[in-house]
């Protein structure tokens, strides 16, 4: 296969890092899964690189749906009283913590009173 770009590579590390934040694990946790011993960015890129000549992107997708599939699974284990699809409803995703479920012109109308009342 060929070299993953430069683009290529930021994009995947990028992606990599809001994955492992979206489902509340660390680079070490990946590195555990990938079984490396460092949890560096770059040794976790190399890991990856050495995927990607193996099988191309299929094959790094692959690996990382059997990673997530592996969290997955020990989570919905140690907590079978709640879904994992509840879990990741329940967190909030955004700095402000404000509800996503928000209209735009209610969230508009608040701050513009808390503006005012400055």
């Amino acid at each position: 296969m060929n070299k993953l770009s430069i683009q290529q590579e930021k994009e995947l590390i990028t992606f990599i890092k809001d994955w492992l934040k979206v489902h509340g694990f660390s680079q070490k946790d990946l590195a555990t899964e990938l079984n490396i011993h460092s949890s560096r960015t770059s040794e976790i890129l190399s890991k990856i690189k050495e995927l990607y000549k193996k099988g191309g992107i299929f094959k790094v997708a692959k690996t990382l749906i059997k990673i997530e599939q592996n969290w997955v699974s020990s989570k919905n284990n140690q907590y079978p009283e709640i879904s994992y699809k509840e879990e990741i409803e329940s967190k909030s995703y955004n700095q402000l913590d404000l509800n996503y479920k928000l209209d735009i012109d209610a969230l508009i109308e608040q701050m513009e009173k808390d503006h005012n009342k400055n």
